[in-house]
């Protein structure tokens, strides 16, 4: 049954003008990894969290705003595409922008947020004009900080883009929110896309790690074991949880669905991203050299993408109060077990552990769901 913010014009499905603009995510994904495979380390994660966390608040806020203005007009398919631009400028100065191409990174970003708001506040419905009316100040002054940290260098450069990141962190927290339209299938689909996007990355990871290597039979076997830990992660998320939580979203009254949606495909994919930005990483540090032990920070890259991974659903169900959010915790600390194998061993062992641990994990869940009664378009 079609609800009544459905009626007021915007999107039920995903548009392949969205799908292209995502193109520019896998981007995205791609030049993140490259940081931190650049300088492994506590400080390339750092960059990548507060970058990536940039990127995403934005990047998620053009979902709302698609969710609620169609791409059905010349002047709208424009815009977008501007926004497309702006974010593919910010793509390509991730790798320097703590460097030298933070003036280019701040003035994207001022773009995207510009035309953000302005698409939301002119040709959205009459509810969520008022919301981003109130919550479009918050995101300027954030993007400002961006800017004004794109002409600093060292400490004050970090510390205003860390602080832009914090503001958008508190912004719902600091807004009233709940006007904004949320049409769950759309909503959902649109940040499903998006995860299979960026594990694309990790399965990228895979060839560019061995660029150049002869191909051997040992070669092959990690090459099927780095793709089979990237299936695992689809099927954690896409077996189950992905069906579910639009059915959990579209159960809640249309008026109170923008707080849990930006709990679960906000807050909670966060750090679902960026696990998968770091296993890429450590898939492309390890795969080339199965056969060595692999360094800490090496080990810890592999297996900490995946327990972020887990991490990041465990955050997504206890939004959507979908059972078993507990286990998922459980698994991210089984695969985060893992980091030793790697260090004392070979690194083909470790990426072997990550694929038998997190396919236990996944598999125990699915049978809790069948046994239970429960079922989804794959299980």
């Amino acid at each position: 049954m079609t609800s009544a913010f459905d009626a007021e014009g915007g999107q039920t499905s995903a548009s392949t003008l969205e799908l292209f603009f995502d193109l520019v995510f896998v981007f995205t994904i791609t030049q993140l990894t490259h940081v931190y495979t650049h300088d492994p380390g506590w400080a390339a994660l750092g960059q990548v969290a507060v970058l990536f966390g940039l990127i995403w608040w934005m990047y998620s806020g053009y979902v709302w705003l698609t969710n609620e203005v169609a791409p059905n007009s010349s002047a709208r398919r424009t815009w977008l595409l501007i926004g497309m631009f702006g974010f593919f400028v910010l793509a390509l100065a991730i790798p320097d922008a703590f460097h030298g191409t933070g003036i280019a990174f701040g003035l994207a970003y001022l773009l995207v947020n510009v035309i953000h708001s302005a698409l939301f506040a002119s040709a959205g419905g009459q509810s969520a004009t008022r919301a981003i009316r109130r919550i479009a100040p918050l995101n300027g002054v954030a993007a400002i900080l961006v800017l004004a940290g794109g002409f600093l260098d060292g400490p004050p450069e970090y510390l205003c883009w860390a602080g832009a990141f914090a503001l958008q962190i508190i912004n719902p927290r600091l807004v009233q929110i709940e006007g904004f339209v949320v049409r769950a299938h759309h909503f959902c689909e649109r940040h499903g896309l998006v995860v299979i996007i960026a594990l694309g990355e990790s399965v990228v990871a895979i060839g560019a790690g061995l660029a150049g290597e002869p191909i051997t039979v040992a070669l092959v076997a990690q090459c099927a074991l780095g793709l089979a830990l990237t299936y695992v992660l689809w099927w954690s998320y896409f077996g189950v949880d992905d069906e579910r939580g639009e059915h959990a979203l579209a159960a809640v009254p249309d008026r109170e669905r923008s707080v849990p949606a930006v709990l679960a495909y906000g807050y909670s994919l966060y750090p679902l991203l960026i696990g998968i930005v770091v296993l890429a990483a450590g898939i492309k540090m390890s795969i080339a050299h199965g056969n060595s032990r692999a360094s800490l920070t090496t080990a810890a890259t592999l297996s900490g993408g995946v327990a972020l991974y887990f991490l990041g659903q465990f955050f997504f169900r206890l939004s959507l109060r979908l059972p078993r959010a507990r286990l998922r915790l459980v698994s991210a600390g089984a695969v985060a077990a893992t980091i030793p194998i790697g260090v004392v061993w070979v690194s083909w062992a470790q990426l072997l552990a990550l694929v038998v641990v997190g396919y236990a994990a996944v598999i125990t869940d699915d049978l809790i769901t069948l046994r239970g009664g429960g079922h989804s378009q794959y299980i």
